[in-house]
């Protein structure tokens, strides 16, 4: 089965896409485009946010992607605190101890499901995250394409009337309205605003 690599961030100059791909693409596309023209309008962008990304572009191009394949990928341990000393016995599976502030008589029906507690509050937050996942995705979506408009389309014509459309939810009416817009950056917007992992509108 062949692993597919979504792009995770996109480079612009102007309003041309220069790169589509991980940081490290993206920084080293930049790289070069700015040994070519110094002055070049450059704006890298997160997939994921829609925001703007810096980037560190010292040294040579191999350094640039050394520097930005540390950040490419992610460790397998990421999420073990290097602070903290393993110790023999059975791994902590990921739990992190939080505070819940509940009423008497929640932690009475709590302390009576099957489990306890801790199972049956589990299974309420994997309830409500898989009945809401739907509207999340689409709320990131629209969230990180308007990060993206406002940035690189702020005073293209219809502006004000595309951000309407898009938190209206009126994608045609969107697509209407940036239809004069330079075709990259059109094409990125409806990128943006496909669920995560769907890449066809690339």
């Amino acid at each position: 089965m062949v692993s597919v690599t979504h792009p995770t961030h996109a480079a612009f100059v102007g309003h041309q896409l220069l790169a589509l791909g991980d940081l490290q693409q993206a920084a080293t596309a930049v790289f070069r485009a700015v040994a070519l023209d110094p002055d070049a309008s450059i704006l890298v962008f997160s997939s994921e946010t829609g925001r703007l990304v810096d980037l560190d572009l010292r040294g040579t191009e191999d350094a640039v992607a050394a520097r930005y394949a540390q950040t490419a990928a992610v460790p397998a341990d990421s999420t073990k605190d290097p602070g903290v000393t393993r110790t023999r016995g059975r791994p902590r599976l990921g739990v992190v101890s939080r505070e819940v502030t509940l009423l008497p008589e929640h932690w009475a029906w709590l302390a009576a499901q099957p489990g306890g507690a801790s199972v049956a509050l589990r299974k309420l937050v994997l309830q409500a995250m898989r009945s809401s996942a739907g509207q999340d995705a689409s709320r990131h979506a629209r969230d990180r394409t308007y990060a993206f408009m406002s940035a690189i389309a702020g005073d293209f014509p219809g502006f004000e009337e595309a951000t309407r459309a898009l938190f209206a939810g009126d994608l045609e009416r969107l697509a209407a309205l940036t239809a004069s817009w330079p075709p990259d950056v059109r094409k990125h917007v409806a990128r943006l605003l496909q669920p995560a992992g769907d890449e066809s509108a690339g």
